[in-house]
């Protein structure tokens, strides 16, 4: 019986998954980005210090007891919710074997309590790069992570993908230049634009944290502002509000603008109203919408944190971002956007004339598999035309057929040539199932 919000994908949207991850993984890897998989669980208290997530927590714990006098913290064990902060845990308790800034990817499940629904799930595969350094990250690894994000969606057949940033500087100096104090709490509440509205987000703000009507007003006005170039920051100056974290996060929003554009110009846009939700980012915040599925929100999101990982006076700031690899995909798959052109890996079929001839049909795919070419023997030694239609069902284009000479059949063209297991190679597309 289905499980809500558990995705369990057939093999062709599989197979689909698994080109995605590679070309997310050779992306990552061309950046210099070193791989590392953490543990499954963490601490619940490791958990619950990064924010407003006790909601989303899973909890671990053993059906029976096993008489064993328990471990410390057994029973309060959680399943990360996101991989940062497992990765800043490992960082703390390995800082001494760690060269930095230390850039790493992570490609791991984790799980939230959520409600499920469309492009969401409870159980989902995160991608994940971050750079973290010991007391002080240059800010130049934030403006290098939408151009290593930029070029991971090109090299994918999906559709455009924009890089929403946004930084919290100039989100809570700009709060604090108005004379609210709250800043997280107006933080939360406009980072909720989208799903309640202007109106309500601005009576949430005059309940939560005390805001005049015209405080709540010009925070509207600062969360409509959007640019694809440094003109945003004009804008806000405009708004008449000053305070010196407003002006440092403006002065490296530009930068992070005017650096994509001059790489892979359209990639990035200032959007002045987003925030992300979880408590431990400090500045630049990213979110990505693909072309055509804006509706849905982020897939692919992160920032930069200062305090997330310390030890003793020692602080481990950092700056990442985590494609959403499950709720891009389960989008896509929903809209019949990516297809696959076979439902196997399979290439060739040897057909099997009879079971005598096993042995031989064995051998010759052997010889196929040898050289790269991935190869079955036809399961039944049914009439040829039975068993051209059973490669033909699942998309693959070759039937090999055992004789004196041996030949090769494209069942999509019906040419046949004579051919060799030692010789024959197919065209480089028809290898692999092609993805599109």
């Amino acid at each position: 019986m289905p499980i809500s919000g558990f995705p369990e994908w057939l093999p062709s949207q599989r197979m689909i998954e698994q080109f995605v991850l590679d070309r997310i993984r050779s992306t990552f890897e061309l950046y210099g980005f070193a791989p590392l998989e953490t543990r499954a669980v963490e601490p619940l208290e490791t958990l619950l210090s990064k924010g407003e997530t006790s909601k989303e927590v899973y909890l671990l714990r053993r059906l029976q007891d096993s008489g064993e006098a328990p471990l410390k913290d057994e029973d309060q064990l959680g399943l990360h919710f996101d991989l940062t902060v497992p990765f800043a845990r490992f960082v703390v308790e390995n800082h001494g074997k760690l060269q930095f800034p230390f850039r790493r990817y992570q490609i791991q499940k984790v799980w939230r309590g959520e409600r499920p629904q469309e492009g969401r799930y409870r159980e989902f595969l995160q991608a994940d790069i971050d750079v973290i350094n010991r007391d002080a990250l240059p800010f130049h690894f934030d403006t290098e992570i939408p151009l290593v994000i930029g070029d991971v969606f090109r090299s994918l057949p999906v559709p455009a993908a924009t890089i929403l940033v946004n930084n919290r500087k100039v989100c809570e100096g700009f709060y604090r230049g108005l004379g609210l104090s709250d800043t997280a709490q107006v933080l939360r509440t406009v980072d909720k634009l989208d799903k309640i509205g202007p109106a309500k987000v601005a009576a949430a703000l005059v309940e939560t944290v005390g805001a005049t009507d015209a405080q709540a007003e010009a925070c509207l006005r600062l969360a409509e502002i959007s640019a694809t170039d440094g003109s945003f920051a004009d804008r806000v100056t405009a708004l008449g509000v000053t305070d010196p974290m407003l002006e440092e996060g403006l002065s490296e929003l530009v930068q992070v603008v005017e650096a994509a554009n001059e790489h892979a110009p359209g990639l990035v846009r200032a959007e002045l109203k987003i925030a992300r939700g979880l408590d431990y980012y400090t500045g630049t915040v990213y979110e990505t919408q693909l072309e055509g599925y804006e509706r849905f929100g982020s897939i692919c999101s992160g920032g930069r944190y200062e305090t997330l990982a310390s030890v003793g006076n020692t602080r481990f700031p950092g700056v990442g971002i985590s494609i959403g690899v499950s709720r891009m995909l389960g989008l896509l798959f929903g809209q019949n956007a990516l297809t696959v052109s076979r439902s196997v890996p399979t290439c060739v079929v040897v057909a099997l004339p009879n079971e005598e001839k096993r042995p031989e049909c064995d051998r010759i795919a052997a010889a196929l598999r040898k050289r790269g070419i991935p190869t079955e023997v036809a399961p039944a030694a049914a009439k040829f035309g039975k068993q051209i239609q059973f490669a033909d069902r699942r998309g693959i284009p070759y039937v090999w057929f055992p004789g004196d000479p041996d030949t090769v059949k494209d069942i999509r063209s019906g040419a046949q040539i004579e051919a060799s297991a030692e010789s024959w190679t197919p065209p480089a597309e028809d290898l692999k199932p092609a993805i599109s």
